[in-house]
């Protein structure tokens, strides 16, 4: 189906034209009338129009600044300009504005006709062409990730270098020798933001270069950033720092960020990592970037338990059942742990180890659960030699235990809590307290402070805090009010009051988050 409007002042054209389509065009079209360019603006504001005939002399608003304005709002849209003057500087004026087509008054019925079929096939061939790229995108945006991610997992935690990293190369164009890793680590990560914070950083940083950027690692996230041979440390500074600027502004103002030094080669990876984990813990608690290249005096260069941090990363993971995700982490875990060259027996306790703490979450989350394989897990890793079936076991193990946190997760929810969350998104500009909200449930102030806590990680009062500043940002961004307006809005009187909140939880005042 396509949309066509018809826009002049004489109302014989639009019931001529409309005659002329709904003969010819039986089915395919929905025909849309205008008696001014005014007009013609509200609707095309307000629908997806295909194809738009104008006329050029209107009063008010004529066809050319019309036309002018649709570009500007839509500008794939197709124009074709009636005119009853046979003049080349106004069919000039209008080709150069964008229009398709100029067609004289009165209309040729076959010209019309011939347009319009014209035009269906242009738009056809674009919404194929538009189909195929979202589609292809569509299934870059989810393979890719994951690719980077599994590269960057292999660069720093895999001794031998056992992967192909010749493909890997040709795969991300990584045509250069000289690079960097990048570390990020963002406060408050969890399940429900993680995605979302995620895609701001991996946008945030390919809008200056095309990088590689990991999953999520609990709170971390790592890029390996390519360099050219001519750039240098100074430029790459004031790049990287308007990056953790911007991030402050979209994500948090407690961002921290280490970078490590340049280097030539991928097989110093592991270094380079090493070196950008370190100067995470040279950052302020308050969010900092710190630069090896600047520290290279004074910053102590630790080497990092890398089987340890793994473990951290499988045990957080578990906790938030991304299943996804541990299992490539999984395997990265138990290479590292045959790479290290430690006692098998040591390997198995560090295995039955990190299965006990496992169950141990699974238990905290559903007290009920017992595991019949759990009771026999140290006598199979006591007995077994083989690497391949103590890693297969490990995974088989730890991805139960996800997959039941999962369900416990899908089948939790308080309903207590359940209702003053839906109260409290649904009545934000109003004045609501914990008492409030404690009798509309029949519960204590004190019992339904403990339920929050423990089903949303943070007390009442931050969590309709968050709320409200969260809406206060999407309105600054997506609607025309106020900042007064916003306070009121989102439940606040003082604005004063209202924007030290939002500086306080964004690192920057309204009306900055909005310029930005």
């Amino acid at each position: 189906m396509y949309n066509i409007l018809l826009t002049d002042d004489e109302q014989i054209v639009l019931d001529s034209l409309s005659f002329i389509i709904d003969k010819n065009f039986t089915g395919q079209v929905n025909v849309l009338k205008a008696l001014s360019g005014t007009e013609a603006l509200k609707i095309v504001s307000e629908k997806d129009i295909d194809i738009i005939f104008m006329d050029i002399n209107m009063p008010g608003l004529n066809g050319l600044e019309t036309i002018s304005c649709i570009k500007k709002l839509k500008p794939e849209t197709i124009i074709i300009i009636l005119s009853a003057f046979d003049s080349f500087q106004y069919a000039q004026e209008a080709m150069n504005l964008g229009a398709s087509k100029y067609i004289t008054k009165p209309v040729n019925r076959n010209i019309v006709i011939q347009t319009i079929r014209n035009s269906m096939d242009f738009i056809d061939l674009n919404r194929g062409r538009q189909s195929e790229d979202m589609e292809l995108h569509k299934k870059l945006d989810l393979v890719s990730p994951m690719v980077e991610n599994d590269f960057i997992y292999s660069l720093i935690f895999n001794h031998e270098n056992k992967f192909d990293l010749k493909s890997y190369r040709e795969y991300f164009n990584l045509t250069g020798n000289k690079f960097c890793i990048i570390c990020l680590e963002l406060p408050n990560v969890n399940s429900q933001n993680q995605y979302d914070n995620y895609i701001k950083i991996r946008d945030g940083i390919n809008e200056i270069k095309k990088c590689l950027v990991s999953s999520f690692m609990m709170n971390r996230l790592v890029v390996l950033f390519p360099l050219e041979k001519e750039d240098n440390f100074e430029d790459f500074k004031g790049i990287i720092t308007k990056l953790y600027v911007n991030l402050k502004y979209k994500i948090s103002a407690g961002i921290k960020i280490g970078v490590s030094q340049f280097f030539s080669s991928l097989d110093d990876s592991k270094l380079s990592y090493t070196q950008a984990v370190s100067c995470l813990a040279h950052c302020e608690s308050t969010g900092e970037i710190v630069f090896a290249e600047e520290r290279k005096g004074f910053l102590k260069i630790t080497k990092i338990d890398e089987t340890k941090e793994l473990k951290e990363q499988i045990l957080f993971k578990l906790k938030n059942a991304d299943i996804n995700g541990l299992e490539s982490i999984l395997e990265i875990y138990a290479l590292n742990s045959f790479n290290s060259e430690k006692d098998l027996n040591i390997i198995k306790n560090s295995f039955f180890e990190l299965i006990v703490m496992a169950k141990d979450i699974v238990n905290k989350n559903l007290s009920s659960y017992e595991s019949a394989s759990f009771n026999n897990a140290f006598s199979v890793l006591s007995g077994e030699n083989d690497s391949g079936m103590l890693k297969d076991y490990l995974t088989k193990t730890i991805l139960e235990y996800a997959s039941v946190i999962a369900d416990s997760k899908k089948q939790k929810g308080n309903p207590i809590v359940k209702k003053v969350y839906d109260y409290i998104s649904e009545n934000l500009s109003e004045d609501i307290s914990l008492e409030q909200m404690a009798d509309m449930v029949n519960v204590s102030s004190f019992y339904l402070s403990k339920l929050f806590r423990e089903e949303k990680g943070c007390t009442f009062v931050n969590f309709l805090s968050d709320k409200r500043l969260e809406k206060a940002r999407d309105l600054l961004k997506n609607s025309s009010m106020s900042i007064k307006e916003i306070t009121r809005e989102v439940g606040y009187n003082d604005q004063n009051y209202f924007s030290r909140l939002f500086k306080s939880k964004y690192g920057v005042t309204p009306s900055e988050y909005r310029s930005i």
